[in-house]
């Protein structure tokens, strides 16, 4: 999944203002990084989607 894809996902499923916040202060469980650290950190945007999809009510179409 490219970035702008994960981007894309996340302003949907969160919100566009939304997405940005919870991806600084929310730690993902399984990965124990915020979404902004774990893509820092270059783990797969598909393993932090999968987590984000965990941690949220995310439509199972999403996911």
């Amino acid at each position: 999944m490219s970035l702008a894809d994960f981007w894309e996902r996340m302003d949907f499923v969160l919100g566009p203002v939304y997405s940005r916040s919870w991806a600084n202060d929310f730690v993902l469980t399984g990965i124990g990084l915020t979404v902004v650290q774990a893509i820092a950190a270059g783990v797969e945007t598909r393993e932090i989607w999968r987590a984000v999809c965990a941690a949220t009510e995310v439509p199972s179409a999403l996911i």
